[in-house]
C-alpha cells in the first residue's frame, strides 16, 4: 500500500523490531517483552541514506524495503455528539 522508496531485501527474524533510523539507515534492536529492559544499541543493518519529507510515514515493509505512506491528517468526526 506504500510506495518503495529504497530496496534493501532485508530478511526479518522474530524478535526484532526493525526501524529506519535518524540518518535514514536501515536497523534493526531486540524488542522488549514483558516489562523487561532492553540494553542492547540498535544494529545497523543497511545504510541507506533515506531523506525524509515532512507528511510521510516511512516504515520497512513485509519485503524488507524501505516504503512510505502519506500521513492522515485532519480528519473530520463520522457522526459525533455536538457539544
Amino acid at each position: 500500500m506504500g510506495q518503495k522508496v529504497f530496496k534493501a531485501g532485508v530478511k526479518k527474524q522474530k524478535g526484532y523490531l526493525y526501524f529506519l533510523d535518524k540518518h535514514g539507515s536501515i536497523a534493526r534492536q531486540v524488542m522488549a517483552r514483558g516489562g523487561k529492559k532492553v540494553r542492547t544499541k540498535p544494529e545497523v543493518l543497511v545504510k541507506a541514506g533515506v531523506k525524509r519529507e515532512d507528511g510521510f510515514l516511512y516504515f520497512i515493509d513485509k519485503q524488507g524495503d524501505v516504503a512510505r505512506s502519506k500521513m492522515a491528517r485532519g480528519r473530520k468526526k463520522k457522526g459525533g455528539k455536538k457539544r
